[in-house]
């Protein structure tokens, strides 16, 4: 180790306010502005001429990691290197390599609630980028300015608005990604406030906010009737969603090692929850007997596969074209929990936050999540139970009509 190398300290540094260059010893400075702005610097001497390379902002970069840069150039330096031309001559990353390495960097990614482990998700960022971003695909990312991105937001910014608003926060993150790894400096051109929000125009009032089409909850129990009467595999899985009052894509992802089927339990790891929290699941007497029957002709690990890969399950647009052949485009799969929202708010006496919980929604804060999920379980059970006792109040008798048909209709998911 070099003599009077590793002067500054981490509390000095923080401390520090008098404007000038602190040495660490090796070549390395920290840089104080007149303003309190703190950055790193490496400086040797090069044929009687002094150089000096910047090497990031502090804290952005902390005091150990600008060491162990400092040591990399002090080496490049004895080797007769120059550290400047080398940088130089490195080609920087384009904001279409960036982009690629952002989304390869939160693919499966169990703590980002914006979906980072749903394949559907990363490929719509994909697309988005991959469509509306090609004016600066290949152009060098510390290029990107905000006029590049306005000239891609303009021509949709009014016909296409959610689209537009989508592509812009997609390219915030991206460009903010390639500010953090110090590939290009800030500020960020695709900035909304005091940037793009100015530049652009205003949009027409926005719409009012459309819901999931659902169903009355006075007019389920009829509905239920016809649904128990239809054969196959989607009518079943239709029935589990609406039981439940779960998202179709939570049914149709549905495993085996998931339920525990002595307990009447279904639990759903958080990864294939929207939330990113693990759900159980009460299971009713009616949703337990329809699981029971689809375990007789078990194929694999999942509940509702292909017919080509049992390791696969179905689209979920095999609720939607059940629905269609009931002649019910008026609804949808979705539209069912509000219809379970609804009848519990107006036909019980269930306290709220238990409803909520059935729909896997959070109410409260950390430590009341906490404290309520002992109890919160059994109250969903009963819960659970009436629900479905009233989906199928008027047609008690015909509890498993329909589970037979199991077998024979297995081979399609219609």
């Amino acid at each position: 180790m070099p003599r009077g190398i590793h002067k500054l300290t981490d509390t000095g540094i923080r401390a520090e306010k008098a404007a000038g260059r602190h040495s660490d010893g090796g070549g390395l400075y920290l840089n104080v502005t007149s303003t309190g702005t703190k950055s790193w610097l490496f400086m040797w001497v090069r044929d009687g001429k002094r150089r000096e390379m910047g090497l990031g902002s502090y804290p952005a970069l902390g005091l150990s990691k600008a060491r162990a840069k400092a040591t990399e150039l002090r080496e490049a330096v004895e080797a007769g290197r120059d550290p400047i031309a080398e940088k130089r001559q490195k080609p920087e990353k384009t904001f279409g390599e960036c982009a690629t390495d952002y989304i390869d960097l939160n693919k499966g990614s169990t703590k980002n609630k914006a979906g980072w482990s749903n394949s559907k998700h990363i490929q719509q960022w994909e697309n988005t980028l991959k469509d509306y971003c090609t004016a600066i695909t290949d152009k060098p990312v510390s290029k990107v300015t905000s006029d590049d991105i306005h000239a891609l937001l303009l021509p949709i910014w009014t016909e296409k608005p959610e689209t537009a608003s989508r592509l812009r926060g997609r390219i915030e993150r991206v460009m903010a990604y390639a500010i953090a790894h110090k590939i290009c400096p800030g500020p960020n051109p695709a900035l909304w406030r005091g940037n793009l929000k100015e530049r652009l125009p205003a949009r027409p009032a926005k719409r009012l906010q459309q819901h999931h089409a659902a169903m009355p909850y006075a007019d389920v129990p009829a509905f239920m009737v016809e649904l128990a009467k239809r054969p196959g595999m989607a009518a079943r899985a239709l029935e589990l969603t609406i039981l439940n009052a779960l998202r179709s894509n939570e049914v149709l992802g549905a495993r085996w090692d998931e339920f525990d089927l002595k307990a009447a339990i279904w639990t759903i790891p958080p990864e294939r929850m929207k939330a990113r929290v693990e759900h159980v699941v009460p299971l009713s007497d009616r949703a337990l007997a329809i699981v029971k029957a689809i375990a007789e002709v078990r194929t694999g690990p999942l509940l509702f596969p292909t017919t080509k890969d049992r390791n696969k399950p179905v689209s979920n647009m095999v609720m939607l074209m059940l629905l269609r052949r009931m002649k019910r485009d008026d609804i949808t799969a979705h539209g069912f929990r509000s219809s379970f929202r609804d009848w519990c708010g107006d036909q019980t006496s269930f306290p709220r936050e238990v409803a909520e919980a059935a729909l896997a929604h959070k109410v409260g804060n950390e430590v009341e999540q906490a404290y309520r999920r002992g109890s919160a379980l059994a109250k969903r059970s009963k819960l659970m139970q009436a629900w479905a006792n009233y989906c199928f109040s008027p047609v008690k008798k015909a509890e498993g009509n329909n589970l037979v048909l199991l077998a024979r209709t297995r081979e399609g998911a219609a």
